[in-house]
């Protein structure tokens, strides 16, 4: 379990777990919302039935590194990386979410460091990258924080509910 000091005097309390398939109603709840899919890919679940199918999906799968971030006993937000190969080698891609009432108090930001030592611990890459969308300047904010540093801007690479989006490249390398 993880701690997080939230400016008050109250600490945050979270843990990264892997999902279960009973994580579908808190993950409905909190992560099908507008202010969480707007930031995502179309390909992020926004219904029950691809929930579901993404759960099946995620537990047991060993391609890739997902976890639930559990808040108060229910799955408040999803963190993982996966792995990719293209021309430049192999790399892990980060990608998260936390429900809207769990945001400005920490716990992404430590959630993004601890998958980090994760990730490179189970995966043999020297990399991680994260493609936020460029007008997503919360999560540019929590990625600077977790040490990734800003390459590049992608412009129109990706495309949201049909309009084309710029993306920027944030990487971090292992630490040695």
């Amino acid at each position: 379990m993880l701690m997080i000091y939230n400016g008050s005097d109250v600490f945050v309390q979270f843990t990264l777990r892997s999902w279960q398939t009973d994580d579908l109603d808190c993950v409905v709840r909190f992560g099908s919302t507008p202010s969480v899919c707007a930031f995502m890919s179309d390909a992020f679940p926004d219904t029950s039935e691809k929930w579901a199918r993404f759960l099946v999906n995620s537990i047991g799968n060993d391609d890739i590194l997902y976890r639930a971030i559990e808040i108060n006993g229910m799955a408040a937000g999803g963190i993982g990386v996966s792995l990719r190969l293209d021309e430049d080698g192999k790399y892990g891609e980060l990608g998260y979410w936390l429900g809207e009432q769990f945001r400005n108090r920490g716990v992404m930001t430590r959630a993004v460091v601890t998958m980090l030592r994760m990730a490179f611990a189970a995966f043999p890459v020297d990399r991680i990258v994260a493609l936020p969308f460029s007008h997503n300047r919360a999560s540019h904010r929590v990625l600077e924080k977790a040490g990734f540093v800003l390459e590049k801007r992608l412009e129109k690479s990706t495309f949201k509910n049909g309009v084309e989006l710029d993306q920027l490249l944030y990487a971090v390398s292992r630490r040695r």
